[in-house]
């Protein structure tokens, strides 16, 4: 859970935003023109990936952190999210899912698996519950995840609503998405909703550096004159 407040920080707005508009350039001109299509995966900055592989040894550095310090292996999975199901040996069952709005995905022979809450690792062991023993004996699952669920920006931005989220991303780089500041914005002061693993939403305060996760909830303040 973030701390109430994180350390503040005054930096400019017009330089700031100009800088991170300059960094968002390439990667976001294709979002845009691709109506709002989710930029591709990138195997190193977007992918979680969580195998049941038993060649895999404890102790293993851990994968890409998600949002700031929540490690991929712990990512919760939720609505909106797509993953890469591998059941090894078995190419018919293996592809992309989707994780619909009630939090559960569509899986050949065993129907609706609940995902919501899981890990990749753990949607993996699951599944091979699931598949073992009446329908194939030792199987062997993986989940990769291919695309976050999106994260939403309100208040104070000229484009509010809801975007793809991008691994690293921090609040100033979502307003930058929105299309920036309105004239009535506060540029320092933000709320941030979040929902904890219990379920549970958790409001906070943030700043431009704060680091973004998925299904966050970002609100711009409007300034007082």
């Amino acid at each position: 859970m973030l701390p109430s407040r994180l350390p503040r920080k005054s930096p400019s707005r017009l330089a700031v935003l100009a800088v991170v508009a300059g960094a968002l350039a390439l990667p976001y001109a294709a979002y845009a023109q691709n109506a709002g299509q989710p930029p591709a995966p990138n195997a190193t900055a977007g992918g979680a990936v969580a195998s049941n592989d038993p060649a895999s040894q404890p102790g293993a550095p851990a994968g890409p952190s998600v949002g700031g310090g929540v490690a991929a292996a712990d990512y919760q999975l939720g609505p909106g999210d797509r993953v890469r199901i591998t059941v090894f040996g078995q190419q018919d069952l293996s592809g992309e899912y989707a994780v619909d709005g009630t939090g559960t995905l569509s899986f050949p022979l065993v129907g609706q698996v609940h995902a919501g809450s899981l890990t990749a690792g753990q949607l993996g062991k699951a599944l091979e519950g699931s598949l073992s023993p009446n329908y194939i004996k030792n199987p062997h699952v993986s989940v990769e995840v291919l695309s976050y669920r999106p994260f939403y920006i309100l208040g104070e931005v000229k484009t509010p609503g809801s975007y793809a989220y991008v691994s690293g991303m921090t609040v100033l780089n979502a307003v930058a998405l929105a299309g920036g500041f309105t004239y009535r914005a506060r540029d320092d002061d933000f709320r941030l909703q979040r929902t904890a693993k219990d379920g549970s939403k958790t409001q906070v305060d943030a700043e431009p550096t704060t680091p973004v996760q998925p299904g966050d909830v970002i609100t711009v303040r409007e300034r007082y004159f």
